[in-house]
């Protein structure tokens, strides 16, 4: 009998080691869901999001709900002496979250952990030049994102991208884009977009763009309105027409009409729902068109 017993007991201790690792996480994340977030961290939310207002309220509560999670399931580590703030996940976690509206997501599943610097911070590499030689190289980067499951952030371009949010720049955007970017099992500048039709759109409008900016950067022109970093590689073409998208919708619209609409598609949402159209430029003075002063002239004159 106690044999028997003993069978048992070791069958329910198995089958909760079994079960607890898969039971545990989703009872915890349940409950952290249940708890909305506090009316300081809400605040930081809205100021992190500066267009939170014109967001509609089913998209407001989808963001809230996943900077909940995000919070939840993520580490962050300060770097460098910097004691991470609420402020700082907070903000980070909305704007990487801005990514993920109406689409099902897990939340960046394969991540776990952001590291943030006070600032720029210097990443060592080996660059491999002509015939194979290594050489190592020392170089001062904004963000970075790994596909191990770390992301590492500069909070100074972090504040700076978010004070000036239509600037183009967003550091958070575009490391979140290479995360989303993994998702479909390597970095090559097409995310899981779900369809066979959808990829042959996809590759060919990018592909088209992406020819387009590495020809404006050799050229060395600066009168577009993607970042000439987006000529680097697919990847980061994809994450730099990312950040575009979300902080300069009406002229990515305006200038990559097709690309504009391949990104909507993707993302499900259009910001220019929720950022007012900038005014249109002012031309350049030219001299036929400069009104020429009056004068009354008499024969005495000439």
């Amino acid at each position: 009998m106690d044999g028997i017993m003993d069978a048992w007991v070791l069958l329910i201790l198995t089958a909760l080691g079994i079960a607890a690792p898969i039971v545990y996480p989703r009872w915890t994340l349940r409950r952290a869901l249940a708890r909305p977030l506090a009316a300081a961290e809400q605040a930081t939310l809205e100021r992190s999001i500066p267009f939170y207002g014109k967001l509609a309220p089913e998209l407001q509560r989808q963001l809230q709900r996943m900077v909940v999670q995000f919070l939840h399931q993520k580490k962050f580590v300060g770097c460098a002496g910097l004691e991470v703030s609420d402020e700082m996940r907070i903000t980070i976690a909305a704007q990487a979250c801005l990514l993920l509206l109406n689409k099902p997501s897990k939340v960046y599943r394969a991540l776990h952990t952001i590291l943030v610097y006070p600032g720029a911070f210097i990443a060592k590499r080996d660059e491999v030049e002509a015939g194979g030689v290594i050489t190592p190289s020392r170089r001062q980067m904004l963000g970075e994102s790994w596909s191990d499951g770390r992301i590492v952030l500069s909070w100074e371009d972090v504040a700076r991208g978010t004070l000036d949010w239509q600037g183009g720049n967003n550091v958070v955007l575009h490391e979140f884009a290479h995360q989303l970017d993994s998702e479909s099992g390597s970095n090559n500048g097409a995310p899981y977009l779900g369809s066979p039709d959808s990829y042959r759109s996809w590759s060919e409008v990018l592909s088209r763009d992406y020819a387009n900016l590495r020809h404006e950067a050799w050229l060395g022109r600066q009168d577009g309105v993607l970042d000439h970093y987006g000529a680097t590689s697919p990847a980061e073409f994809f994450a730099v027409v990312t950040e575009t998208f979300f902080t300069r919708p009406w002229q990515l619209a305006e200038r990559h009409a097709a690309l504009y609409g391949e990104l909507q598609k993707y993302y499900r949402v259009d910001p220019r729902d929720w950022l007012a159209a900038p005014p249109p430029p002012v031309p350049e003075p030219s001299f036929l068109s400069m009104p020429m002063p009056v004068r009354s002239f008499a024969w005495a004159d000439w």
